[in-house]
This record gives structure tokens, sequence and C-alpha cells, in this order.
């Protein structure tokens, strides 16, 4: 059985560094599903600050299912 270190990064991370970060775990085949779980929460917490950065209108997240995830849940938090 494989182990994989989940790194989470801190609240003392960039936003754009802890988005990454995340991101790169959460489609890292090797990250159990109960990490990316825990991982989502930080990931959505994060949309409203790279948002106002205009982090998605300079970079395109090109994973099609993570690039659709994060624009449903853009959709979600825009109400």
């Amino acid at each position: 059985m494989s182990m994989t270190a989940v790194r989470m990064p801190t609240a003392e991370s960039a936003p754009l560094e802890a988005f990454v970060a995340c991101a790169h775990q959460m489609l890292d085949p090797n990250t159990p599903e109960a990490a990316r779980r825990a991982l989502e929460p930080r990931l959505v917490a994060l949309l409203p600050t790279l948002r106002a950065l205009g982090v998605f209108e300079l970079f395109e997240v090109r994973h099609p299912a993570l690039r659709e995830w994060l624009q449903d849940e853009m959709k979600e938090g825009a109400h």
C-alpha cells in the first residue's frame, strides 16, 4: 500500500501558492479520497481572493474536470 504525504498549505501561504498546492494534490492520483475531500473547502475558500486578484482572467485551469468544478463553485458562490 502506498502512503502519500499531503501538504496542507497554511494560512500564511499566499493565496495563489495555496491554490496551486491544493490543486496539484487534488489531481495527484496517489492522493487519498479523504485528503481530496479535505482540500475542497480550502480551494473554495480561496476562490473569492483569487477572483479579486484577477487570477482567472489571466490564467486558465487546463485540467477539464478541475476547471468545471471551479466554475461551478464560482457560480454558486456568486449568489
